[in-house]
């Protein structure tokens, strides 16, 4: 048996952290490919953090060759092996056995996490034998079935959002010690009135500032349990400078905690250093 700053390591080389429990740490499986907001950038530096602080492990998979590869994906066979999968996709049209792999682990019942743009994942032509895809926002995450879809739709770019804390919710281990008001570059996303669903919890909602259309206040973070009994969290936040806030980053950090059934900290080790900026669409080439 040795020491490390860390913690010991005994005979069969696991690496015990004080405050930590023994036995292998647990896996999140990041699933990157969002064209717009740099899911892929942003993610990794969130997931290390995650790792260093509560001694978890993660895997980044990423749309290839780059963030506008619409049609591969690989490495999904990793969620077999994850314990919690966190998804942040936009208008993928994926292979069929690459998509076999979301499908099989959303139905094992598994935890998941959605970003922004997960509500509008797939975006398969019509009569495409996967088409049905299109709508999976709203069987995995209670999101609308799709852009444009029960007027899924935002205000403008040019917008922003003020995010309070629904007061009725207060008390979702997912919020501990989550700011009650703060303010997010993402631009609102409309849900309602159908989504999401009336069994799910709205923890934030959002209100749209500079909108280039009148527009009422949203919810923009919930919990809820799917129809193959799958914990889920979604936000339609996470614009690249949104993973610079700090009550985004706490929030996100309790999120994956609590859906891995772990306990959330009333201690925050303080802000993460995130820095992305907002490259917008680019085109290949």
């Amino acid at each position: 048996m040795s020491w490390t700053r860390r913690g010991w390591i005994g005979a069969a080389g696991a690496l015990w952290v004080p405050g930590r429990s023994l036995g292998a740490a647990k896996r999140v499986v990041y699933v990157c490919g969002d064209h717009e907001y740099g899911g892929e950038q942003t993610l990794p530096l969130f997931a290390k953090e995650m790792d260093q602080r509560y001694g978890l492990t993660h895997t980044i998979l990423t749309s290839k060759p780059d963030q506008n590869g619409e049609t591969d994906l690989p490495g999904l066979e990793a969620l077999s092996s994850a314990d919690l999968a966190v998804f942040y996709l936009r208008w993928r049209r994926l292979p069929a056995d690459q998509v076999a792999h979301i499908e099989k682990y959303m139905k094992s019942g598994k935890p998941m996490l959605g970003f922004r743009t997960t509500s509008h994942s797939f975006r398969y032509p019509a009569g495409d034998s996967l088409e049905a895809w299109n709508r999976w926002g709203a069987e995995a995450f209670g999101t609308p079935p799709g852009w444009g879809a029960d007027g899924h739709t935002h205000f403008g770019h040019q917008a922003s959002t003020d995010v309070r804390v629904n007061a009725e919710k207060s008390r979702h281990p997912v919020l501990q010690g989550v700011a009650k008001e703060f303010h997010t570059r993402s631009w609102l996303y409309r849900v309602l009135p159908k989504w999401p669903p009336e069994d799910a919890e709205k923890l934030l909602i959002g209100k749209c500032i500079n909108p280039n259309k009148p527009a009422e206040d949203n919810p923009v973070a919930w919990t809820w349990r799917n129809s193959h009994g799958g914990k889920v969290f979604y936000t339609s936040l996470g614009h690249p400078e949104d993973f610079a806030v700090e009550a985004f980053q706490r929030l996100c950090a309790n999120a994956i905690l609590w859906l891995l059934g772990n306990e959330v900290p009333r201690r925050w080790k303080g802000r993460m250093t995130i820095e992305v900026p907002y490259r917008g669409m680019v085109k290949p080439g």
